[in-house]
């Protein structure tokens, strides 16, 4: 039996954001999937309701995933963030690994967001 969790998705996709909560919610039909579509609506969310997990998309218009992550990694340091993007640059990469945080590619599929969420079902 688990516990109840929350994931937020962040991405300016909203096909994108909705596969990704179609899945969780497959796998986990009990757990509050929040959604955001800019880096700074994610912070007002994560701010009023602190997630379990974070699944960031790189490239949005605004404030984008990187810069977000980080301000989500200093105030919620406890909080697992993962990119999930379809920026496979070498130096993203690099940059989430140096910010302690996942990196996925996309697409989004059952088998990525499975690997992600298998995380938070052990906790």
């Amino acid at each position: 039996m688990t516990s109840t969790k929350t994931v937020l998705i962040v991405d300016d996709s909203r096909v994108s954001r909705m596969m990704a909560r179609q899945y969780i919610v497959s796998m986990h039909a009990d757990w509050i999937v929040e959604e955001a579509g800019t880096g700074e609506e994610s912070l007002l969310k994560a701010r009023s309701t602190p997630p379990d997990l974070i699944l960031m998309d790189v490239n949005m218009p605004g404030m984008g995933g990187i810069a977000a992550a980080e301000q989500l990694r200093q105030e919620f340091p406890a909080i697992p963030i993962s990119l999930l993007t379809a920026n496979v640059q070498t130096a993203t990469r690099e940059r989430a690994a140096a910010m302690g945080i996942g990196f996925v590619e996309k697409p989004i599929t059952e088998a990525r967001i499975a690997q992600l969420v298998a995380t938070l079902e052990a906790a």
